[in-house]
C-alpha cells in the first residue's frame, strides 16, 4: 500500500473540496493515485447527493448578472440560510449568474454547460458542492432580459455579496437616452420591484382568468351588500381600477414618489434623459417563493432522538 502523506491529503482536498478525512480515504483506496482518488470522491459523491436529494431546499441564493443590453437572474437553493454564508456556494452562484447571461436563462441549457475551471458540468458540479457542503442543492431556475437599445438594470435586495442576495430584479429599459441615466433610473424601478412585487407589467399584460377572478369576487360582493345590479356593475369598474394600481407596475405609486404612478415617473425621466424612455420588462426572483416548506415537529424530533417514541 502506498504511503499516504498530508501533502497528498491536502493537494486533494483543494482539488475537490471534500473533507480531510473522505480524502485521506480516498487516497488509500486507490494506492494514492490522485486522479482515481478524486473519481472516487466523485462517486461518494454522487451516493451523497442522492441521499440528500429528497431534503426540502428553500433556503439559498438568487444571483443577478448584466453586461449593457442584457441581464440574467437564477435561483440556486440549499436546505438552510448557514449556506448562503458559504464561499464556495457563493461563487458557485456568481458564477452561474454569468453563465445564464450566455445560456439566455435557459436552465437545461446551463446545467450542461461545461462550469468554469472544471472538466464537469454546472449539474455535476451542483452534485460536487452537495458531496463537499453536505446538504441538498438545486438549480431552480433562471430567466434572461435583453433590449435592442438601454439597459439592462439590477437591484438585490438582503445581499450578501454584490449580486447575491434573497430578492433579485432585473428592469429593461429601452431608449436612445443616456445609459448612465438609464442605469440610475432602471435601479430605482428595480427597487421599486423589489418592494411592491408586481404581477404584471401593464394593464394589456393582465391575464383574462385573472381579471374575471376578480370581476367575479367584487360582483358577488356588491350583491351581498344589497346593490342593484347597475350599481354593482359601476361599483366593479371602480374595484378593478384599483385592482390595476396594486397588481399592474406601471400603474402602482413610484415608491421613490408615491403620488407619481410609475408610468408618470418615466415620461418624466424622459424629459430629463432628452428621448423617450419605455420599459419593456421585468423580472423578480424571490428566494424560495412557491416552494412548499416542511413544517418540523420539534417536540416529536427530540423525543425520537431520545428514543422515547
Amino acid at each position: 500500500m502506498a504511503d499516504i502523506t498530508a501533502s497528498m491529503v491536502k493537494d486533494l482536498r483543494e482539488k475537490t473540496g471534500a473533507g480531510m478525512m473522505d480524502c485521506k480515504q480516498a487516497l488509500a483506496a486507490t494506492s494514492g493515485e490522485m486522479e482515481a482518488a478524486i473519481d472516487w470522491l466523485r462517486k461518494k459523491g454522487l451516493s451523497a447527493a442522492a441521499k440528500k436529494s429528497g431534503r426540502v431546499a428553500s433556503e439559498g441564493l438568487v444571483g443577478l448578472a448584466t453586461h449593457g443590453t442584457s441581464g440574467a437572474v437564477i435561483e440556486v437553493n440549499a436546505e438552510t440560510d448557514f449556506v448562503a454564508r458559504n464561499e464556495s456556494f457563493q461563487a458557485f452562484v456568481d458564477q452561474c449568474a454569468k453563465l445564464s447571461l450566455d445560456t439566455k436563462g435557459d436552465i437545461e441549457k446551463l446545467k450542461t454547460t461545461t462550469y468554469p475551471g472544471e472538466s464537469r458540468s454546472v449539474a455535476e458540479q451542483v452534485t460536487h458542492l452537495v458531496a463537499t457542503i453536505g446538504e441538498n442543492m438545486q438549480l431552480r431556475r433562471s430567466a434572461a432580459l435583453s433590449v435592442g437599445q438601454g439597459v439592462v438594470a439590477s437591484y438585490i435586495h438582503t445581499a450578501a455579496k454584490p449580486g447575491l442576495g434573497r430578492i433579485g430584479v432585473l428592469v429593461a429599459l429601452e431608449s436612445t437616452g443616456d445609459a448612465a441615466q438609464l442605469t440610475v433610473l432602471g435601479k430605482q424601478i428595480a427597487m421599486h420591484v423589489a418592494a411592491a412585487n408586481p404581477q404584471f407589467l401593464d394593464i394589456s399584460s393582465v391575464d383574462t382568468a385573472s381579471l374575471d377572478r376578480e370581476k367575479a369576487i367584487y360582483l358577488d360582493q356588491a350583491i351581498a351588500a344589497g346593490k342593484t345590479p347597475d350599481i354593482a356593475e359601476k361599483m366593479v369598474v371602480g374595484r378593478i381600477r384599483k385592482y390595476y394600481e396594486e397588481v399592474v407596475l406601471l400603474e402602482q405609486n413610484f415608491v421613490m414618489d408615491d403620488k407619481t404612478k410609475v408610468s408618470a415617473a418615466l415620461e418624466r425621466a424622459a424629459k430629463d434623459i432628452g428621448a423617450p424612455v419605455k420599459l419593456t420588462g421585468y423580472l423578480r426572483f424571490g428566494l424560495g417563493e412557491g416552494i412548499q416548506k416542511e413544517e418540523k415537529d420539534f417536540a416529536a424530533e427530540v423525543a425520537a432522538a431520545a428514543g422515547t417514541r
